[in-house]
């Protein structure tokens, strides 16, 4: 089996990775803003990140509902572009700070790519192992395919991290598989870390389950969902790093614009809880 280089986040854990839900982008149809206003508004909450102490950043194309099945329909050059503009932008803003990017819905292998071209460590991916039915329709694995895409454009430096039993989506086709055994299918087939969610953005992710996968496999567990302030000591407890976006933002709902009051404040308990 491959070896796996430097290990996420170079292995430290209790890492906490800040969202930057980028505005929508040209083409979809929210799209109302130029994409120099659209980099500048991702430079902007980067920037409020890295003073409140967060440790990673990840880049996401969140706005652009109804997002397109990759399956079926690749998302355009347009959003391709403005993904990578945005990337390197963000990287620039916080260049000591890991970040990663995530494109809706799938589109793992423009992640690669745009991940690759932007200098970003990490990507995360969307039916890497076991098929689903998303609310964009059927999603087929595609941990084969996208790794050799990785290789063939010499992007073995951008980490690959997994959702498992991810939220938005119906399992049933896959009930009689635990996610134990899909987050060890996960890591045979060379993820780099799985990620557990709650059943929607937002939606608080099961500490039993998270402990179990804990438990099941040797690459790094992330909460992808679900993390406040009242929760998070938990959730560090019982994982290696934590995905928050929803609740930074006004009010907790993922749509709004990030407060930094609310991320300052989430950030001093982190510190609190990594001194006790």
């Amino acid at each position: 089996m491959a070896a796996r280089g430097v290990p996420l986040f170079g292995g430290r854990p209790g890492v906490i990775v800040g969202m930057i839900h980028v505005g929508a982008l040209p083409g979809t149809p929210g799209c109302c803003k130029t994409v120099s206003q659209i980099v500048q508004n991702a430079v902007n909450e980067a920037a409020l990140y890295k003073e409140c102490g967060i440790d990673a950043l990840m880049v996401e194309n969140m706005h652009d509902v109804p997002y397109l099945n990759r399956n079926f329909n690749a998302v355009g050059p347009e959003v391709v572009a403005t993904m990578t503009a945005v990337s390197l932008a963000v990287k620039s803003a916080a260049p000591a700070l890991p970040c990663g990017i995530q494109i809706l819905a799938a589109q793992n292998e423009e992640a690669i790519a745009v991940a690759h071209a932007s200098g970003l460590d990490f990507i995360r991916a969307e039916g890497f192992v076991f098929g689903h039915m998303a609310d964009e329709g059927m999603m087929d694995s595609c941990a084969g395919k996208l790794l050799r895409y990785r290789k063939s454009i010499g992007a073995d430096n951008v980490k690959i991290i997994t959702d498992i039993k991810k939220k938005h989506s119906s399992h049933a086709i896959t009930a009689d598989v635990s996610i134990e055994e899909t987050a060890k299918a996960a890591e045979y087939f060379l993820s780099d870390g799985v990620i557990v969610t709650g059943v929607a953005t937002g939606a608080e992710a099961d500490l039993d389950a998270i402990r179990r996968v804990k438990s099941h496999v040797h690459i790094p567990v992330l909460v992808g969902s679900g993390v406040t302030i009242d929760n998070v000591n938990n959730y560090l407890e019982a994982s290696d790093a934590l995905i928050v976006g929803s609740y930074f933002k006004t009010g907790g709902y993922w749509a709004n614009q990030v407060e930094r009051q609310r991320v300052s404040d989430f950030m001093v308990k982190v510190k609190s809880l990594r001194r006790s």
